[in-house]
C-alpha cells in the first residue's frame, strides 16, 4: 500500500493540489465569513434575550422579533445535515443566481458556520463577567455599546479555541461538498481512484492529507490562542537587583520605620 500510495501521489499530484487549494479557500473564507454573521447574530440574539421595564412595548417587540428569527435561522441549520443544505441551496437557488459551485459552496459553508458561531459567540459573550456590564451601564453606555465596546472584545478572547475548532471542522466538513461538484480535496480523489480503481490505496493517501492539514492548522490556532492569552506585567523585576535582595531590603527598611514609630511614641 505504501509504495502505491508514493506512486499515487507522484503521478497525480497536480491533482491533490488543486483539491487542497480549493479546500483551504473554501474553508478559511466559509469560516471567516461565518464568523461575521455568526457575530452579528448571536450579538443580536445576546441582547434580544435581555429586556428592561423601561424599555418601550415597540423595543420589546423587536427584540422578541429579532431572537425568534435568529432562533430559527439557528436551529435550521445546525439541525439539518450540510449536505442536505448544499444540495437544497444550491440547485434551489440556481436558476435565480446562475452560481458556479465553488460560489455556491464558499456561501453554504459561510452559513452553516454562522449558526455554530452564533452559538459559539453567545456563550463566549456570558462567559464575561456581569460586573462588566453593570459598570459600562452605570457610565450610560446603551445595551449595544456595552456589547460591543465591552462585552464583545473580551466574549471573542474567550470563544477564540472554539472558534479556531470550526475551522479545523470546516477543512473536513468540506468534503461534502462534493455533492454539487465541487473540486475540492474529495472530490478530486474520488476523482483519482475512479480512473486507476484503486480507492484503497488514494483514499489513504487523501486520509494522511487532511491529517497533515487539520494537525498543522491546529498547531497554529493553538500557538496563537497562547499568544493571545500571555499578558506580560507592566513592571518587570530589575534585572540588576536580585529579587531577593529587593525583598530584604523591603523588610530592613520595614523594621527601621518601625522602630522609629516606638522611639517617637516613647519620647
Amino acid at each position: 500500500m505504501i509504495a502505491n500510495a508514493i506512486s499515487i501521489i507522484g503521478k497525480y499530484w497536480p491533482m491533490f493540489w488543486s483539491g487542497i487549494q480549493t479546500t483551504l479557500l473554501i474553508s478559511l473564507t466559509g469560516t471567516i465569513v461565518g464568523l461575521i454573521i455568526g457575530l452579528f447574530v448571536g450579538s443580536a440574539r445576546s441582547i434580544a434575550s435581555k429586556t428592561e421595564s423601561r424599555e418601550s412595548i415597540l423595543n420589546k417587540t423587536l427584540k422578541r422579533i429579532v431572537y425568534i428569527l435568529s432562533s430559527i435561522y439557528i436551529e435550521f441549520f445546525r439541525g439539518t445535515p450540510m449536505m442536505v443544505q448544499a444540495v437544497f441551496l444550491y440547485y434551489g437557488l440556481k436558476p435565480i443566481f446562475n452560481w458556479d459551485p465553488i460560489p455556491a459552496g464558499i456561501c453554504i459553508i459561510s452559513i452553516n458556520t454562522g449558526a455554530y458561531m452564533a452559538e459559539i459567540l453567545r456563550s463566549g459573550l456570558q462567559s464575561v463577567d456581569i460586573g462588566q456590564t453593570e459598570a459600562a451601564r452605570s457610565i450610560g453606555m446603551t445595551s449595544a455599546q456595552t456589547m460591543f465596546h465591552v462585552v464583545l472584545p473580551q466574549g471573542i478572547k474567550n470563544a477564540f479555541p472554539a472558534i479556531g475548532n470550526e475551522f479545523v471542522v470546516n477543512i473536513k466538513d468540506s468534503s461534502v461538498l462534493n455533492a454539487i461538484s465541487v473540486t475540492e480535496l474529495f472530490f478530486q480523489s474520488n476523482k483519482i481512484a475512479g480512473s486507476i480503481f484503486k480507492y484503497t490505496d488514494t483514499f489513504f493517501v487523501t486520509a494522511l492529507i487532511y491529517l497533515v492539514l487539520t494537525f498543522t492548522t491546529t498547531r497554529i490556532l493553538r500557538a496563537i490562542e497562547i499568544k493571545m492569552h500571555q499578558t506580560p506585567s507592566s513592571y518587570p523585576t530589575s534585572q540588576t537587583v536580585p529579587e531577593a535582595r529587593i525583598t530584604q531590603e523591603t523588610e530592613n527598611k520595614n523594621h527601621r520605620d518601625a522602630g522609629r514609630s516606638e522611639d517617637e511614641s516613647l519620647g
